[in-house]
């Protein structure tokens, strides 16, 4: 069951949704899915085809798991976290320009006066 909840984890992250989305998807409470996902709790038939579903595949590829799959998803996951990181390391870049532009302005104000 270990295996299978990193999978639904790995699932999960791939398409950038927290436990809290994933959960309100399956109308199950955050720590009955945080449960699936550690793999403490048993999953039925009826929850494996729910979830199943809602990441778009079928059981059996839900609960097939090879490496070759694995390492592919961690790729594009590690792919999909490395452009958030570099958007966000460019927002930060424009606001300190930002800051900048602001404290030179209020400088040449000061000179002024």
């Amino acid at each position: 069951m270990k295996t299978l909840g990193k999978k639904i984890r790995l699932l999960r992250h791939q398409k950038g949704w927290s436990q809290e989305d994933v959960a309100k998807r399956l109308d199950i409470s955050i720590p009955a899915f945080s449960k699936i996902e550690t793999g403490i709790t048993d999953i039925n038939l009826s929850r494996l085809e729910q979830i199943a579903t809602l990441f778009e595949m079928r059981v059996v590829q839900l609960l097939t798991f090879n490496e070759s799959e694995q390492d592919q998803k961690i790729i594009t996951e590690l792919e999909n976290v490395n452009k958030r990181l570099n958007d966000r390391e460019n927002e930060v870049i424009e606001l300190q320009k930002k800051v900048i532009e602001l404290f030179e302005e209020l400088r040449h104000r000061r000179e002024i006066a």
